[in-house]
C-alpha cells in the first residue's frame, strides 16, 4: 500500500469524524446459563495474550447488594475481583484467581448519589464514568480541577489505578488526590456478616492505601470528591524545535496550570501547551475533541493498520517516517480537535469552559447497532493493536533521560517514527502524592504507544531502540510505571520505589487478610510472589521478559538479543543483517 493511500485515509478520517460510532464490547463474556465466564480488557489482549476465566459474574446495583456478593464469597473462600464497564487497563489486574473465581461488575453502580454546591462536594458511586462525573458537576456550576484526558474510565477504576491528568499547581493532577472519602466493602468474620463497609476520611491514614488500591483490598462502592467552582481556561498549541526541549520541561510546567508536551522525537519537534486559566467573563465556548478519540469508519482503520502492518513486513522506515508526518501535520493543523465553538477551529486561543476541554471521548456516544464506526482500539474490528509503556521520571531527571532519547535519534533518524504514528510521546507532569502506591515524587510522566503484531513472534521495525528506551526510563533513571498500562518487565522489582509499601501491606492485611482480593498477578506485581517475568521463546519481543540470550528475541528473522547502544546494561532485540 503507497504511502499516498494512507495519507488519503487520514483525511477521510478527518472529515468523517462526526459520524457516530458502534458502542464498546462488553469486556465480560459469560456462557447461557452464567457459569463459566472470561473476562479481557478493550484492546481484547492482555500483555501475554492470556485469557482470564471466572465461574461467575454478578452486577450489583447499591451497595447493599454490593455487602451481600461479598459476604457471600467470604463465607465461601471465593477469590473475587472489580471488573469495570470498559476495562481499560492493560495489565492483568481484573483477572481473578482461576476457573473458579468470582467477578463483581460496577457497571451498574453509576449514580452520582449527592452534591453540595456549599462544600463543593459530590459523592458519587464507584462506576459512575469520568465523563458523568465532569457532566453533572458542571450542571451546578462545579468542575473537577485535574483529570485523565479519555472520559471512558469509572472513578473507582482510574483510582485503583492512579490515573491523572497534567499539573505541578495545587494537590497535582491525580485524581485520588481530590478524594476526601471512600467507602469500601471489604471481607469480614461472622462477627460483621463476614462483610464490613469501611468509610475512610482524610482523619483516617487507610484512605492513603485505598486511594491507590490496585483493587486488592475490596470493592469501593462510594467515592467523594472536593471539586471547585467551574471555570474557564485558555488553550495555545505551540510546535518548537526540540533541541532545547531538555532545559524547558522543568520550567514550562511550574509556569502554565495545565501544561503538557507532546514529543516528536524523529521529527525533532515538540509541540507545547500552553493552558491556563482565565476570568470567567473571558469570550469563548471552545469543546475539546481528540481527534485520535473520536469514532472512526471501520473501512479507515482496516486501510491504516493494513499499511503499517506491510511497511513492518518490508522494513519500510521511510513509509512510517512519511506517514507519521502527515499524521503529525494533520492533527496540528485541525489543533488536535479542538473547536473555538464546538464545530470550528478559528485560531488560537481557544477559550471555553473546564468541562468542555478536559476530557474527550465522542466515539463512546454511540449507536447500538452495527460497526460501520469505532473507537480506533476496538478489537472487534481491524484496527489498532499496540504496546503501551508509561513511566514517570522525577523532575530533576528528566533533562539526562530526554537527552539519552535523543542520543538515540541521533544514531537512527528513523527510528522513532513507529511513535509518531500513534501521536509521539505524550509528557504529562504529576506531582508527588500521599498515596501509599501513588507517585513518590514531582515528575514528569512519559507516555508512549507502539506498533504490536499480532503474531507474538513478530520483531517490530527498530525493535531495540523502543526496547532500550523502555529500559532506560524504568531501570537507569527509576520510573515508576503507570498502574494501568504497560508491559510486564516495567513491573520488576517496582515495589521497591515506593517508600509506603510496607504500610499498604500492613492495611491489606487487615482489610483481606486471606486475600480473596488478590491474584497471582497482583502479588507478582507487589513482590509478594515470583513469576512476573515469563521466559521463552521471543519473550522479549512482548515485553514479558528482557532478554538474556538470543532465543528471546528471534533468530530466524535476524533478531538477536544484544546490548543497548548507549544504555550498555540494556538488553535488546537488535536486527543483524548477518551473524
Amino acid at each position: 500500500m503507497s504511502h499516498k493511500a494512507l495519507s488519503s485515509t487520514l483525511i477521510f478520517l478527518f472529515f468523517s469524524s462526526l459520524v457516530l460510532s458502534s458502542p464498546p464490547e462488553d469486556p465480560i463474556k459469560c456462557s447461557s446459563n452464567n457459569t463459566t465466564c472470561t473476562i479481557t480488557n478493550s484492546y481484547g489482549a492482555f500483555p501475554d495474550r492470556s485469557i482470564c476465566n471466572a465461574s461467575q459474574v454478578l452486577y450489583p446495583t447499591t451497595e447493599q447488594e454490593l455487602v451481600s456478593v461479598v459476604a457471600s464469597a467470604t463465607r465461601n473462600k471465593t477469590k473475587m475481583k472489580v471488573a469495570t464497564r470498559f476495562s481499560h487497563s492493560i495489565p492483568k489486574l481484573v483477572c481473578p484467581e482461576g476457573q473458579n473465581g468470582l467477578l463483581i461488575s460496577t457497571k451498574y453502580l453509576n449514580q452520582v448519589l449527592s452534591i453540595d454546591v456549599e462544600a463543593r462536594t459530590m459523592r458519587v458511586e464507584s462506576g459512575v464514568t469520568l465523563k458523568q462525573l465532569i457532566g453533572e458537576a458542571a450542571r451546578v456550576g462545579l468542575a473537577l480541577p485535574y483529570a485523565p484526558y479519555w472520559w471512558g474510565l469509572t472513578i473507582g477504576g482510574l483510582m485503583g489505578t492512579g490515573a491523572h491528568g497534567s499539573t505541578l499547581w495545587g494537590k497535582g493532577s491525580s485524581v485520588h488526590d481530590y478524594v476526601v472519602e471512600i467507602r469500601i466493602v471489604r471481607p469480614s468474620g461472622p462477627q460483621d456478616g463476614y462483610a464490613k463497609v469501611e468509610t475512610l476520611n482524610e482523619q483516617n491514614e487507610d484512605l492513603n492505601a485505598a486511594k491507590v488500591s490496585l483493587g486488592v483490598l475490596g470493592v469501593i462502592s462510594q467515592i467523594t470528591l472536593k471539586l471547585e467552582p467551574l471555570f474557564k481556561r485558555s488553550i495555545t498549541y505551540v510546535a518548537k524545535d526540540d533541541s532545547d526541549l531538555g532545559d524547558e520541561v522543568g520550567g514550562f510546567g511550574h509556569a502554565h496550570e495545565f501544561a503538557d508536551i507532546t514529543w516528536y522525537p524523529s521529527q525533532r519537534k515538540a509541540v507545547y501547551r500552553v493552558d491556563d486559566r482565565v476570568p470567567i467573563n473571558t469570550s469563548g465556548n471552545g469543546l475539546y475533541d481528540f481527534l485520535p478519540f473520536r469514532p472512526t469508519p471501520s473501512v479507515a482503520l482496516a486501510l491504516i493498520r493494513t499499511t503499517e502492518d506491510v511497511q513492518e513486513s518490508t522494513n519500510d522506515a521511510n513509509g512510517k517516517c512519511i506517514s507519521s508526518k502527515t499524521t503529525t501535520n494533520t492533527l496540528l493543523n485541525a489543533a488536535y480537535g479542538i473547536t473555538n465553538n464546538g464545530i470550528i477551529f478559528t485560531g488560537y486561543p481557544v477559550i471555553g469552559f473546564q468541562n468542555r476541554l478536559q476530557a474527550s471521548g465522542s466515539c463512546l456516544d454511540s449507536l447500538q447497532d452495527g460497526r460501520l464506526s469505532a473507537c480506533a482500539w476496538d478489537s472487534r474490528v481491524k484496527g489498532e493493536f499496540f504496546h503501551q509503556t508509561t513511566f514517570s521520571i522525577r523532575l530533576s531527571l528528566v533533562k539526562n533521560f530526554i537527552e539519552d532519547v535523543q542520543k538515540l535519534v541521533q544514531l537512527e533518524p528513523k527510528g522513532l517514527c513507529g511513535l509518531e504514528l500513534y501521536n509521539g510521546i505524550l509528557m504529562r507532569y504529576v506531582k508527588a502524592s500521599s498515596a501509599y502506591l501513588g507517585k513518590q515524587e514531582d515528575a514528569l510522566d512519559f507516555d508512549i504507544t507502539y506498533y504490536r503484531s499480532k503474531d507474538p513472534m513478530t520483531p517490530r521495525l527498530y525493535e531495540d531502540i523502543i526496547e532500550e528506551i523502555e529500559q532506560l526510563g524504568i531501570f537507569k533513571y527509576g520510573g515508576l510505571p503507570h498502574w494501568g498500562k504497560n508491559r510486564n518487565l516495567a513491573f520488576e522489582g517496582v515495589i521497591k520505589k515506593y517508600l509506603n509499601a510496607q504500610k499498604f501491606f500492613r492495611v491489606k492485611e487487615r482489610y483481606d487478610s486471606q486475600g480473596l482480593f488478590s491474584s497471582t498477578w497482583t502479588d507478582q506485581v507487589l513482590g509478594l510472589k515470583d513469576g512476573l517475568t515469563i521466559v521463552k521463546d521471543g519473550c522479549a519481543l512482548e515485553g514479558l521478559c528482557i532478554c538474556s540470550q538470543d532465543s528471546h528475541c528471534n533468530p530466524s528473522k535476524g533478531y538477536y538479543c544484544r546490548p543497548g547502544k548507549i544504555y550498555k546494561e540494556a538488553r535488546v532485540c537488535t536486527h543483524l543483517k548477518s551473524k
